[in-house]
């Protein structure tokens, strides 16, 4: 990547987003906009704040490792939503927001004045996103979603694992993530549709919908074989040898992923050129057939070299490879450093923090993070003052009422 001195183009400047959402897949959705440019003014509980102000490791006061993974490159402020000053301050902001993101139970924004009808009234412009658990024209919109529910009621669970173990969720919230990622396409496209229109769209997302999106070819496999996809852990379901696998000194991935390579791999990589040779290993369909009795010859042969060995000679060969890192191992690489994937600021609580910088690039530069994580309602003042004019009194009687 080419890197320039001068501040990237942000492509969503100028586009303001009310983000009333809470916990990951609304706000995930949120930080994406945040990331390419939109000025994404988070609303919080005064008391409370966010659910996941409470989840993982704490830093500072009020934001934790979980808080923080969701939420770089917003403004915080907070609302009782439950009062009448605050949702009137609520509409305010829609009022003179492009988009609006809400992830509460189903009639629970038409209960605070805060639906999508409601707000059209006042900005037939606003893009609003709804994310419930199930699709809100099925029976069972009303029920609360959870990512890991939907992980199992999806078949996500199912593809999960080695051959015989029972189901496995993702280590991660995926079903959150996937969702808050398919929310920002659907909200960027109501956006590009309204230059043409004029008018806003109500973009409606369910955790469920996308979780069985991420069945993806698993899903199209069950079907057509009417039946569950056999499990097969870290190997490839269709392409032998391909993997986890172990040297002598810790695991590597290789993907040989066809028959020139499977040859390389023979003859150069592991030094058998008699499998090259043998019929029962001549196309991937073969090995594929003969896959116990091939991979125990391979992880045998493989646990003879280093994993430094190995890398070197799968690269020589041109059979696409890698370590196998930890976690904090790969947080910390070269390769990460080198791609500007962290992005370490000081908070003025807790002290050197980092976060991961957006995945976006355009034109040569990744999207910056130009703010840090908040801390619960570090905005209010610079939000209400500057966007609703609110004087220092007004402000002050807010939060002695405790609206704010």
């Amino acid at each position: 990547m080419q890197h320039s001195n001068s501040a990237p183009a942000l492509p969503l400047a100028g586009v303001r987003v009310l983000d009333l959402s809470r916990v990951l897949a609304g706000p995930m959705c949120a930080m994406a906009l945040a990331d390419l440019g939109a000025d994404v003014i988070k609303v919080e509980h005064p008391a409370r704040g966010d659910d996941t102000r409470d989840w993982g490791v704490r830093i500072g006061a009020r934001n934790t490792s979980y808080f923080n993974s969701a939420n770089r490159n917003k403004r915080a402020i907070t609302l009782d939503l439950q009062t009448e000053a605050g949702m009137k301050l609520a509409r305010e902001l829609a009022a003179i927001s492009d988009v609006v993101i809400q992830n509460f139970k189903v009639g629970g924004a038409e209960k605070l004045g805060l639906g999508y009808e409601q707000l059209r009234e006042v900005n037939p412009r606003l893009v609003y996103c709804s994310i419930s658990g199930y699709a809100r024209f099925t029976p069972e919109a009303g029920r609360p979603g959870y990512d890991l529910v939907v992980q199992g009621e999806s078949g996500v669970m199912a593809t999960n694992g080695e051959a015989g173990q029972g189901p496995l969720k993702f280590g991660v919230a995926a079903v959150d993530m996937f969702t808050g990622m398919y929310s920002a396409q659907a909200i960027l496209a109501a956006l590009y549709a309204r230059h043409t229109t004029g008018e806003g769209r109500h973009v409606q997302m369910a955790l469920y919908d996308c979780g069985l999106m991420i069945t993806s070819y698993y899903g199209m496999e069950a079907l057509l074989k009417a039946g569950d996809p056999p499990k097969f852990g870290n190997a490839h379901p269709s392409i032998v040898p391909y993997g986890v696998f172990e040297a002598a000194d810790g695991p590597l991935v290789i993907t040989v992923g066809n028959n020139g390579q499977f040859q390389r791999f023979c003859r150069e990589v592991i030094g058998r050129p008699e499998w090259a040779e043998d019929e029962r290993f001549a196309t991937n369909t073969a090995r594929s057939a003969h896959r116990d009795i091939l991979l125990a010859e391979v992880r045998q042969a493989l646990a003879r070299f280093t994993r430094a060995e190995l890398l070197a000679r799968l690269t020589a060969a041109q059979i696409p490879c890698g370590e196998v890192f930890g976690m904090l191992e790969a947080l910390q690489s070269e390769r990460t450093a080198q791609a500007g994937l962290l992005h370490r600021f000081d908070d003025s609580e807790a002290g050197p923090q980092a976060v991961l910088a957006p995945p976006y690039a355009l034109d040569g530069q990744r999207m910056p993070v130009r703010r840090a994580p908040p801390h619960l309602g570090e905005h209010n003042r610079e939000v209400f003052a500057d966007l609703l004019r609110l004087d220092d009194d007004t402000i002050a009687g807010l939060q002695a009422q405790g609206v704010i």
